[in-house]
């Protein structure tokens, strides 16, 4: 039985309390990021050491994240190895393109993902998570146990491919959970050849592993691409009005190119879908562990739908909700690593005296795992606290000791479209049913991209 007076802790990696060796590093890296980071990485502000004979600064100093990544943030381009790893799959996409294109891009998608324009969207989440929980009335009567981890990824593929493509992504949704799980197993994940920074030519294991499924993935968009641009030529008048449209339109001169077009959909497909859906698993997860806030969001759930039935308005009236999952995303990152490198040479005054030099050349690193777990910026820093994020607490909370989405220029442009789906999400799912743990629910955080549960998350469903 579960002490409501104690916060749950979920399963995480024992910081290292010795320096591991080359040999040590090289396996860790490749088989999961998260077990490298040591002790002093949860305790000190900022840390130069050298990895792979390379100049390395981890940051934790909320200060001097903020001057990385938003103050001086021209002088840090993007670290060679995030762009190995990302750019076979996404290429010119919003998450990888860089300068010009990059400033092209964001330009032309921006005005979609506006707080306005996003809760534009909230009616078509609620009926996406309507009909996505309708099929645990089954599961609910039987008893039967689900990996929630794959229905977060369906369920957050539905109503991706409802709102940004009008239901018209090409592609198969019963197969869709397992691509993305085997491309982010393969090219998802840092290569050997990766961490020596040998050039894209030269070949990867992992690359040649998971080109199939990446083939299959843009065959889809390119079906995807041709079926509206028939559509548009045929029968103009019944084009939606949607993201897709939106892309197409930009073709030409002073827009994007049609291989932008198909990586920035590939993007938002596959990356753009699948932080929600990791975050939304392990805040199911970490609320059957936590009972007594479980009943608060349940509580406050059941209120809300009752009097309120516009979904535009659960984002600001659900604190509660929106708490759970922003606790789960402390937790759990869904993008557990920021990787920049420095320009020119640079430095960085923290007003108490202290001064750190960061030489051109140096890769810093900004790692929402380490900084979301600091002991000098959070009280039990390790355990699942959600009310830290209700809206009298939140002024305790640094701007940049808490990035879920980044900062600065280059921070998620659909972060407030994430947070809408999530509270819809959790509304509707939890105003049925309950996801309970089994002797089987037994997550081990692992890197692949996002922060993913290795064994999946076996969870009972029954009607509340």
């Amino acid at each position: 039985m579960t002490d409501p007076c104690i916060p749950f802790v979920p399963p995480a990696p024992v910081p290292r309390t010795t320096p591991p060796s080359r040999l040590q590093i090289v396996r860790t890296v490749l088989r999961n990021p998260l077990e490298l980071w040591g002790e002093p990485s949860f305790r000190k502000e900022w840390i130069k050491v050298k990895l792979f004979s390379e100049r390395t600064l981890i940051v934790n100093h909320p200060g001097l994240i903020r001057h990385v990544l938003v103050d001086n943030a021209r002088n840090y381009e993007m670290a060679v190895i995030r762009q190995l790893v990302l750019r076979p799959i996404l290429r010119d996409g919003l998450l990888t393109a860089e300068g010009e294109v990059w400033k092209r891009t964001r330009k032309a998608i921006a005005p979609v993902f506006t707080p306005r324009h996003a809760r534009g969207f909230a009616i078509q989440m609620l009926e996406q998570s309507r009909a996505f929980t309708d099929r645990y009335e089954i599961a609910a009567d039987s008893g039967e146990v689900r990996d929630i981890a794959v229905d977060m990824t369906e369920l957050t593929y539905d109503i991706l491919s409802a709102t940004l493509f009008s239901g018209e992504v090409a592609g198969n949704e019963a197969e869709f959970a397992g691509d993305i799980e085997r491309l982010l197993s393969t090219m998802g994940r840092i290569d050997p050849m990766d961490l020596i920074k040998a050039p894209p030519w030269v070949p990867r294991l992992r690359r040649i592993l998971g080109k199939p499924v990446l083939a299959k993935f843009r065959g889809i968009v390119e079906q995807t691409m041709a079926n509206r641009q028939q559509l548009m030529r045929t029968d103009p008048q019944s084009v939606p009005e949607d993201f897709l449209t939106l892309l197409m339109r930009l073709q030409g001169s002073d827009g994007l190119t049609l291989d932008e077009i198909e990586d920035n959909i590939i993007t938002f497909v596959g990356a753009g879908h699948e932080t929600t859906a990791r975050a939304l698993g392990w805040t199911l997860y970490c609320l059957a562990n936590s009972p007594s806030d479980r009943q608060m969001v349940e509580t406050e759930i059941d209120e809300v739908l009752t009097r309120e039935p516009d979904p535009v308005k659960w984002l600001d009236a659900m604190p509660w909700t929106r708490a759970a999952f922003e606790e789960a995303m402390r937790l759990y990152p869904p993008a557990p690593s920021i990787n920049r490198a420095a320009i020119a040479d640079d430095e960085w005054h923290d007003g108490k005296g202290e001064t750190v030099t960061i030489e051109a050349g140096t890769t810093v690193l900004v790692m929402p795992w380490t900084l979301h777990r600091h002991t000098k910026l959070w009280e039990q820093p390790n355990a699942y606290i959600p009310s830290r994020f209700l809206p009298e607490n939140r002024d305790k909370i640094d701007r940049f000791q808490y990035l879920p989405f980044g900062a600065g220029p280059r921070i998620c442009i659909g972060a407030t479209f994430a947070l809408q789906e999530a509270v819809i999400a959790l509304g509707v799912l939890l105003s049925r049913y309950r996801f309970d743990c089994t002797a089987k629910t037994k997550p081990w955080p692992m890197q692949k991209l996002t922060t993913q549960p290795q064994g999946g998350l076996p969870m009972r469903v029954s009607r509340r």
